[in-house]
């Protein structure tokens, strides 16, 4: 008896262990949803102007409608999206007359990096948006071939001069024929935690089989050990 306590014991804690991440990542995928939810009603909303002094805290996804020149000083942000591989989000300057915010354009291939267009007056619908995409793996943007790896907006807003402030366009009026808009949605939000649930739960069960078979093992050795 005593040489199935310790597979029992490791076996049954490493279920255990893993059924509890999988449950986690349940309550996660609950609270994601949820999150997702609130966001389509706020970007969905009736679009206001620019209410002036904006923040994360207070107006992020915030729908917003302004008319104003978008000027060809831009960043590119290198990206990739399904269906059409990699390229660049195109960030300009904006100017509204009384001050100038970041515009996010969309998406371009790689090879239409170098067709700045000329400064044009635009009515431009989208979201305030504040994104968090760097971390200590982000690469510092390249400034000699203007390439960027992340939506910095507080930087990208020094180097174009601009409050830090960014709008992403839903619709532009009129549009650069090469760009994708690539509007906020819940669409483009990851949500990846029924797969890690899924995994977990499925670990698991593998956990439980190998911890089955090492009991079998273990008894059927001692077994032909007695005949």
């Amino acid at each position: 008896m005593k040489n199935f306590v310790s597979p029992f014991i490791f076996g049954f804690g490493g279920v255990l262990i893993l059924i509890a991440l999988g449950s986690w990542q349940i309550q996660r995928l609950s609270w994601k949803q949820n999150i997702l939810s609130e966001i389509e009603l706020t970007t969905t909303a009736t679009p206001r102007e620019l209410p002036g002094n904006e923040s994360k805290e207070k107006n992020q996804y915030m729908p917003v409608v302004t008319n104003g020149k978008i000027l060809n000083s831009e960043i590119h942000v290198l990206i990739s999206i399904k269906y059409k591989g990699p390229g660049y989000r195109v960030i300009s300057a904006f100017d509204l007359g009384t001050r100038k915010v970041l515009l996010d354009q969309g998406f371009i291939p790689l090879n239409a990096k170098g067709n700045l267009s000329k400064s044009w007056q635009a009515d431009v619908i989208g979201n305030l948006y504040w994104p968090d995409e760097i971390d200590s793996f982000t690469p510092k943007p390249d400034f000699t071939k203007g390439i960027w790896f992340a939506r910095d907006v507080a930087e990208i807003a020094k180097k174009l001069g601009t409050d830090p402030v960014m709008i992403v366009a839903k619709s532009i009026s009129p549009q650069r024929p090469e760009v994708i808009i690539l509007p906020i949605t819940p669409e483009r939000i990851p949500n990846n935690h029924f797969q890690y649930a899924l995994t977990w739960f499925s670990l698991a069960l593998v956990w439980a089989g190998m911890t089955l078979y090492l009991v079998w093992r273990i008894r059927y050795t001692k077994k032909k050990l007695r005949d």
